[in-house]
């Protein structure tokens, strides 16, 4: 009996081994997800809609008071992206904002639009993870304008991001939701913002960010505003079921059946786990009534 237990703890651990993901799929998952990295560094056709074979190659252009910049090319290409940086240079722009002192633009920070003070929240295995899957990623010859600043660049700093996260938090839910929520940069968009300068600390979720037309879509791409997503009964969501909230995020569908416009991300939020959606939603329940 004893014997036939311990065959059974041995295949158990064979098959969840067999199950677990790879740091590459891991990468994948969240550059995919909830980074939603292609939403800003992958070109889109005629229609607005991300062209495949060009998967990260550079993006869009962000026309600011502070900085004209395109998304650059994060394919591992030797002289057009990051195929020249190593593991530690590529973790220091993700974190950091900085870009390597070598090669083109060598020195030269990334734009604001790189939301460096949320990915602080990265953890070590993730950084890792996302690594490793962007050394996998089709290589793109694409050579995107240079960005042209007017101002320093500055950065918010996220309070989730700045106390940090480690593995024990996100056995708690909501601390999983809330470190999902940081890395997906979601209140980038969805906080109180003025003059360039976000509030995190009495503006959180509160939304009201406005996106003009992006210069030179296609379809002109309508201007948005950022939603209240604080728990706040009627500005925000705090009356939305969960199905209603996990739909928004994922269908891009708010409460009533109104489309949500760019930049929302719900077409790579589509493919988040069940289990994370739950946890975003189990956070977002918990961010402070606002109007």
């Amino acid at each position: 009996m004893f014997r036939i237990g311990i065959a059974c703890v041995l295949l158990l651990s064979a098959c969840a081994g067999a199950m677990a993901e790879s740091p590459a799929e891991r990468g994948f998952y969240l550059v995919n997800t909830i980074m939603a990295c292609g939403n800003c560094h992958t070109p889109r056709d005629a229609e607005g809609k991300a062209i495949a074979e060009k998967a990260f190659s550079g993006g869009l252009t962000f026309t600011t008071p502070a900085f004209i910049a395109t998304a650059p090319n994060i394919t591992p290409d030797i002289e057009t992206g990051i195929g020249s940086w190593s593991d530690t240079e590529i973790k220091r722009a993700l974190v950091e904002g900085v870009r390597p002192d070598h090669g083109r633009l060598g020195g030269i920070p990334l734009a604001a639009i790189m939301p460096a003070n949320f990915y602080k929240a990265l953890l070590a295995d993730d950084l890792d993870a996302i690594v490793t899957y962007l050394r996998t990623v089709k290589r793109v010859r694409s050579e995107v304008p240079d960005p042209v600043y007017k101002a320093p660049v500055r950065r918010d700093s996220y309070p989730d991001a700045e106390a940090g996260f480690d593995q024990a938090m996100l056995a708690d839910p909501v601390r999983r939701g809330a470190y999902l929520v940081s890395i997906g940069h979601c209140m980038e968009c969805h906080s109180a913002w003025s003059r360039g300068v976000s509030d995190f600390k009495n503006g959180l979720g509160r939304g009201g960010r406005v996106f003009p037309v992006r210069e030179g879509s296609p379809d002109g791409l309508p201007g948005s505003t950022a939603a209240n997503i604080t728990s706040h009964p009627t500005a925000g969501i705090g009356a939305w079921t969960d199905q209603e909230i996990g739909r928004a995020i994922t269908q891009g569908i708010a409460r009533g059946g109104r489309m949500l416009k760019p930049p929302m991300a719900y077409g790579y939020y589509a493919g988040l786990k069940q289990a994370d959606l739950a946890d975003i939603i189990a956070y977002l329940r918990t961010v402070p009534p606002l109007q």
